[in-house]
């Protein structure tokens, strides 16, 4: 069947046009039936120790202080003409790792991932080299062994880590079941181990956690990594077969740890991000997942939050810095706009980074995560919904919007909404001292 061994890049969405026919993808899953087969009783192997730890996790969500580090990263599209503007953006941003993807299909273009590689290391940026794949690599083993081995010959003393496939449970990125995907991942770990480099996978992507226990036994990576989108059910509290985005972080967790080999490992969400209203074609995404631009803003930090506050998530990339249709910059035209997720995401890493949660403050019909950073405590709080009133056991000294915009409130009084507010509190206040009380009789 010919078509199976189309691609199309789609160069406004910055991904592959889903060439292949319904009545195509339907025929070849009934063939393979098979494969879903052994797909069930791998499930059902792990199934009771993975539930086991996940109602653990779930018992344990933001019940437990811990140190949030330097989780914050971004993926980029180097332009050799933009790179300055791109590591201004960086610095800007308090952002030191990126996440840069290199297709199979431009090879030739190696010399110029390589130098523009260069040009962030020797800024001391952190890079993820996100390998992809297309049908053809499946189809003819050889060209991505030899795809691979350019890769970790040219890019390995710049990479700090190679991401193995993408979104591979996605027709339209070329594999076609989860057995395709196990020979190019064998064949990363095979080609790696000589000269040590590190690998992260399996890269799948969405709520479907029911492909790592086939993969996850049989492939050593050295990070587990999701592309952990939540943008079809809008808001990230927002609940998918009745999880939402914290009780998905506790199960990927739980099930990575069950079948993984090796042991517990990191756990890094690759790639997240909501398309925009209004972009057209450069939407990944149509209907629904497109939202406005400071629903964006809003969605962004209650997902970071959410997922650094649970503990379960190490590391978060936002896809990507520069996109017209989702990234937090407009690069339309000359002059970039930078959107209010763009300063969300700024004011949230020099506040955040380096700090130590503590706990979900308790105040029912809102979200309140207390932490602590250089000694001062601070709540990031808001509600899912309607705004609320909400009175405080100590002194507000400053509330801000989440892009520091001061917002007027008394000391002990906050309005909250759906839009994150910081709260900073007065020198000397005691972290175990601050707790949140609802004032149902105001309406917002």
């Amino acid at each position: 069947m010919g078509i199976r061994k189309t691609f199309r890049w789609n160069p406004y969405a910055d991904q592959p046009h889903n060439v292949a026919p319904k009545s195509e993808r339907v025929a070849h899953h009934l063939t393979h039936l098979g494969s879903y087969a052994a797909l069930i009783a791998k499930n059902l192997y792990y199934a009771a120790p993975a539930l086991k730890r996940y109602r653990r996790n779930k018992k344990n969500l933001f019940r437990f202080s811990r140190e949030l580090g330097d989780p914050f990263g971004i993926a980029l599209t180097p332009d050799s003409g933009e790179n300055r503007a791109l590591l201004d953006c960086l610095l800007e941003l308090n952002i030191n790792k990126v996440l840069i993807r290199v297709p199979s299909w431009k090879q030739e273009d190696m010399p110029l991932f390589r130098e523009n590689m260069r040009q962030f290391k020797d800024r001391g940026v952190e890079i993820i080299a996100a390998l992809l794949q297309r049908r053809d690599d499946v189809l003819k083993p050889g060209s991505w062994r030899s795809f691979l081995l350019r890769c970790f010959e040219e890019l390995g003393p710049l990479a700090n880590y190679f991401e193995v496939g993408h979104a591979w449970n996605r027709t339209k990125w070329g594999v076609w079941d989860h057995r395709e995907y196990l020979p190019l991942a064998e064949a990363a770990v095979s080609l790696a181990r000589k000269d040590r480099l590190k690998l992260i996978g399996p890269a799948v992507i969405d709520f479907e956690f029911h492909l790592y226990p086939a993969i996850l036994p049989r492939i050593p990576f050295d990070v587990y990594s999701s592309l952990l989108y939540v943008d079809r059910v809008g808001a990230p509290e927002n609940k998918q077969f009745g999880w939402d985005l914290q009780r998905k972080a506790a199960l990927l967790k739980a099930v990575v740890d069950t079948c993984g080999l090796g042991g517990e490992k990191p756990l890094w969400v690759t790639e997240m991000n909501w398309p925009l209203k209004g972009t057209g074609k450069y939407s990944p995404a149509s209907g629904k997942p497109n939202v406005s631009e400071e629903d964006q803003a809003d969605y962004l930090v209650r997902y970071y939050v959410l997922c650094l506050a649970s503990g379960f998530i190490r590391r978060i990339y936002w896809w990507q810095l520069a996109a017209p249709g989702y990234g937090l910059i407009d690069s339309r035209g000359e002059c970039w706009r930078k959107r209010p997720s763009y300063h969300a995401l700024q004011f949230m890493t020099e506040h955040l980074s380096g700090s130590l949660f503590l706990r979900r403050v308790p105040c029912s019909g809102a979200f309140l995560f207390l932490f602590i950073q250089q000694g001062q405590p601070l709540l990031v709080c808001w509600t899912q919904c309607a705004s609320k009133r909400i009175r405080l056991s100590a002194a507000a000294g400053d509330v801000t919007t989440l892009s520091g915009q001061h917002v007027s409130s008394r000391d002990d009084y906050i309005l909250i909404d759906p839009s994150p507010k910081y709260v900073f509190f007065r020198e000397g206040t005691s972290p175990e001292e601050i707790e949140a009380f609802p004032e149902d009789r105001f309406s917002g």
